[in-house]
């Protein structure tokens, strides 16, 4: 009568070579430079052994085979960039325009005061920290006795 629609886990590689392969790949080209390096300090056929994997499977030359996370973050930024430009590009309509350059100019103003706003804050903090570590040095300096003077007087009883 119901139905129940489960959507299938992501597929993991079986084995440790291949949950390995997927961690590099996730990493990207500088993990698989890296791996390759640490084969040749640890023992040199293996690092040998990497990067002709590396070259077999094209990870070393293809750029898009081996960008993983590298490759979403490029796509988000992308994506970002495009919503950014088409933000400020007119959209026909005087009225929303103007009510959006009104809005932003509100925005900056905004922000510029909050910026304000926190300098004096982190001035006040840190006036604050100074006018407390010279009260401390000053409270130090009263509490400590004198120090006797060292000069060439005798010792008492030296004569």
């Amino acid at each position: 009568m119901y139905s129940t629609s489960y959507t299938a886990a992501p597929e993991r590689p079986s084995g440790w070579f291949r949950r390995t392969e997927a961690w590099l790949d996730d990493r990207g080209k500088p993990a698989w430079i890296a791996a390759m390096i640490l084969g040749f300090v640890l023992f040199w056929p293996l690092g040998l052994a990497i990067l002709a994997y590396m070259i077999w499977s094209k990870r070393m030359f293809n750029r898009s085979a081996c960008q993983g996370r590298n490759a979403r973050n490029w796509e988000e930024m992308s994506r970002r960039r495009h919503h950014m430009f088409s933000a400020m590009r007119p959209s026909g309509n005087v009225a929303f325009d103007a009510y959006k350059a009104e809005t932003l100019r509100r925005l900056e103003e905004e922000q510029e005061a909050f910026e304000t706003f926190l300098q004096r804050l982190r001035e006040a903090k840190d006036k604050q920290e100074f006018d407390a570590f010279m009260d401390d040095r000053a409270r130090a300096a009263r509490s400590t006795p004198p120090a006797a003077p060292q000069g060439d007087a005798p010792a008492p009883g030296a004569y």
